[in-house]
C-alpha cells in the first residue's frame, strides 16, 4: 500500500466512524434525548460484553486471511461452538444443575470440537486446494442444518434449557475504580480475556518471526518459500486458529454471556460470523482496529436494550437493523480494504 492510499483509507475510515456519530446524535435529537440517557455505564457494559464474540471470530479470521486463507466459515464455526459449548456444559452436568466447572468444560470443548474441525476444513483448503468461498459457504449452510437438528437430539427441541453465564471475574480494589472497574475488573473473565487477545495478537503480527511469517504467507508465499518456512504449515496453523477462535466466539453466546443454545431461524450466531468478518477488514488487519470496529457494532446491537431502559418504544424489527445499518456506513465510508496479495491462492511448494 502506497503512502497516498494509506492517507486515503484513514480518510475513509473517519469519515465513517464520523458518519456513525453523526446519525446518532442525529437520533438523539429526533427522539429529543438527552445524551447522558443513551450513553451509560450499562450501555458500555453491554456494548463491550456483544463486542466480545465477534472480536474473537474476527482476530482469528484476520489471521487466517493475513497468511493467504479467507475464512468464510466463521459463522458456521460460531454455531458449532455455541452448539458445542451449551451440550457439553449440559452432558457433562448429568442433565441437572450446570456447574461453573461444567461451563469451563463446555468453552474448553467447542474449542476442541471446532478445532478438530477446522483442521478437516484447513486440508481441504490448503492441501486439496477447494474453493476457499464454496468450502466456507458449505461450513455455514451444514451449521445452520446441524445446529437445530443437533439441538433437537440433545434436549428434544431447537433450543436448550436456560443455562447459568460463566461467573464474573471480580478483581479486588480494581473493581472498585470508577466506571473502568465496572466495565473489565468486575466483568465475566471472558471480556478482559479477550482484550488481552486483542493485544497479544497484535503484539504477535507485527512484532514476532512468526508474525511476520504470517504476513509474508499472504503477500509474497515465494519469498517465505526461499527462505526456508513452510508456506502450507503457517497457513495451517492459521485456519485452525480462526475456526478455534470462532469456536470459543459461538460459546460465548451460548454459555458466556448468553443463557444456552437457540437453533430458531439463523441460530443466536445471527449474523456474527460475518459481522467479525467487516470488522477485521474495517480494522484494515489489526488486531486492536478489529477490536475497536468489533466494540462499534456491538454497541449498536445492544443499542435496543439502552433504548427499552430509557422507554423508548421501538419495534424489535427496528431496533435489531440497527448494527447492520452500521455495517453498511462502515463499507460505504471504507470502500476498497487491500487484502493481502495471495488471498485465495493455494501455495504449491515447487520442488
Amino acid at each position: 500500500m502506497s503512502v497516498a492510499e494509506g492517507v486515503d483509507r484513514q480518510r475513509r475510515l473517519i469519515l465513517g466512524f464520523v458518519g456513525i456519530v453523526l446519525a446518532a446524535i442525529l437520533a438523539l435529537l429526533v427522539l429529543d434525548l438527552p445524551g447522558s440517557d443513551v450513553v451509560t455505564v450499562g450501555a458500555l457494559e453491554r456494548a463491550i460484553q456483544a463486542a466480545t464474540p465477534i472480536a474473537l471470530a474476527a482476530i482469528g479470521g484476520l489471521y487466517a486471511e493475513k497468511s493467504g486463507v479467507f475464512n468464510i466459515g466463521l459463522e458456521g464455526f460460531m454455531i458449532f461452538g455455541a452448539l458445542t459449548g451449551a451440550a457439553a456444559a449440559w452432558i457433562i452436568s448429568g442433565s441437572g444443575s450446570v456447574s461453573q466447572a461444567d461451563l469451563w468444560f463446555g468453552l474448553l470443548a467447542a474449542a476442541v470440537v471446532c478445532g478438530i474441525l477446522t483442521i478437516i476444513y484447513a486440508i481441504l483448503l490448503v492441501r486439496f486446494e477447494a474453493d476457499q468461498i464454496v468450502a466456507g459457504l458449505a461450513v455455514w449452510f451444514i451449521g445452520l442444518g446441524f445446529g437445530p437438528f443437533a439441538a433437537t437430539v440433545v434436549w428434544g427441541g431447537v433450543s436448550s434449557p436456560s443455562l447459568p453465564n460463566i461467573d464474573n471475574l471480580t478483581i479486588p480494589v480494581l473493581a472498585d475504580v470508577p466506571v473502568l472497574g465496572r466495565l473489565f475488573f468486575d466483568a465475566s473473565p471472558l471480556v478482559l480475556a479477550t482484550i488481552v487477545l486483542a493485544v497479544v495478537s497484535w503484539v504477535v503480527l507485527f512484532r514476532t518471526r512468526y508474525g511476520f511469517w504470517v504476513q509474508a504467507a499472504g503477500e509474497n508465499p515465494e519469498a517465505l518459500d526461499t527462505a526456508g518456512v513452510d508456506v502450507n504449515r503457517v497457513r495451517y496453523a492459521t485456519v485452525v486458529f480462526s475456526g478455534v477462535m470462532a469456536g470459543i466466539g459461538g460459546a460465548v453466546l451460548s454459555i458466556g454471556l448468553g443463557s444456552g443454545f437457540t437453533g430458531t431461524g439463523v441460530t443466536m450466531v445471527d449474523g456474527r460470523g460475518w459481522i467479525g468478518i467487516v470488522a477485521y477488514l474495517f480494522g484494515n488487519y489489526n488486531p486492536l482496529g478489529a477490536y475497536g470496529a468489533s466494540l462499534l457494532f456491538g454497541a449498536m446491537d445492544m443499542l435496543q436494550i439502552q433504548f427499552q431502559t430509557i422507554g423508548i418504544a421501538l419495534p424489535a424489527s427496528i431496533t435489531g437493523l440497527f448494527p447492520y445499518v452500521a455495517v453498511l456506513i462502515v463499507l460505504a465510508a471504507v470502500g476498497y480494504t487491500r487484502v493481502p496479495a495471495a488471498v485465495g491462492e493455494p501455495y504449491d511448494k515447487e520442488e
